[in-house]
C-alpha cells in the first residue's frame, strides 16, 4: 500500500512517500492553500501511484476535519473537500498529534512540538489527548508559545530559549505526571543537552505517524498495551 503523508507548516508543507526516506517541500505560508497544495503535489510527485493519504493539519482537527482555517496560512483549509480534491481515502489528524503517534514508544508521553509554535499531544497508554498550552501563562505576561515558538528563538536567542524549552518540559512534565517527554518539531534540532527524561524527536517522525494512521491492526507497544487511535481521526475517503 502506497502512503502519502503530508505534514503542513507555517513554512513548508513536508511530504513523504511510503519507502522513502526523504521528504519534499513544498514552500507554504501566509498565502498557502488547499488549492496550491494539490498543485505543488501534482508537480512534485507526477505519476507516483498513491492509494491513502495521512495529512497532518496546523490546528484543531474533529471527527476527522479541520475546524478553522490556520493563523499562519491562506483561507479555504476548513472547509475544503479533501475527498474530492485528492481523489484518495485521506485521513487528517493534527499536526503535533501525528508526529506524537510516530514518537510513541509506550507508557505515558508528552510530546512537544518546537515549530513555528508550540504543539502539544499527551498519549497516555496509548491514547491520543491532542493539548492546547501555547497560549497558558509561562513567566509573567509570557505564554508558553512566546517562550519557545520560532519567533522566541530570534527575539530571545539560542541560549536564553533552550533554557526556557528545559523549563517548559520541567514543568509540563510535572503537570502531566509523564514517564518521558520528545521534543520534536523543526527547532528541536537547535536543543544541545537533554535531561534523561526527554528524547529528541524530529520532523521524519511524522511520517511514522502518518503510516501508523493507516494500520489495519492496533501495533503493539514495548509493554503490550495496544496503540489506540483518536476518536479526531476519520477516513473521509
Amino acid at each position: 500500500m502506497n502512503v502519502l503523508v503530508i505534514d503542513i507548516g507555517g513554512r513548508n508543507a513536508k511530504v513523504w512517500r511510503s519507502g522513502e526516506a526523504e521528504s519534499i517541500k513544498i514552500p507554504s505560508g501566509k498565502s498557502f492553500t488547499p488549492d496550491r497544495l494539490l498543485a505543488g503535489l501534482e508537480r512534485e510527485l507526477g505519476d507516483w501511484p498513491v492509494d491513502r493519504v495521512s495529512i497532518g493539519y496546523p490546528g484543531e482537527v474533529e471527527f476527522g476535519r479541520p475546524v478553522k482555517d490556520p493563523y499562519n496560512l491562506g483561507p479555504g483549509w476548513a472547509d475544503f473537500d479533501w475527498d474530492e480534491g485528492l481523489g484518495r481515502p485521506v485521513k487528517i489528524m493534527n499536526d503535533a498529534c501525528m508526529q506524537a503517534l510516530g514518537s510513541y514508544e509506550g507508557g505515558r508521553m508528552l510530546f512537544l512540538g518546537l515549530g513555528t509554535s508550540i504543539g502539544t499531544t499527551l498519549v497516555s497508554d496509548g491514547q491520543i489527548i491532542p493539548l492546547a498550552l501555547g497560549h497558558l501563562l509561562f513567566l509573567g505576561d509570557m505564554s508558553f508559545e512566546d517562550a519557545v515558538s520560532r519567533r522566541a528563538l530570534k527575539v530571545h536567542g539560542v541560549k536564553r530559549w533552550r533554557k526556557y524549552v528545559l523549563h517548559v518540559a520541567s514543568l509540563l512534565r510535572s503537570a502531566f505526571l509523564v514517564d518521558y517527554i520528545v521534543l520534536g518539531g523543526g527547532n528541536a534540532k537547535r536543543l544541545t543537552e537533554l535531561p534523561d527524561y526527554c528524547r529528541m524527536g524530529g520532523n521524519h517522525l511524522a511520517y511514522v505517524g502518518g503510516v501508523r494512521m493507516w494500520e489495519e491492526i492496533a501495533s503493539e507497544t514495548a509493554d503490550g498495551a495496544a496503540l489506540r487511535r483518536p476518536d479526531a481521526v476519520l477516513s473521509v475517503g
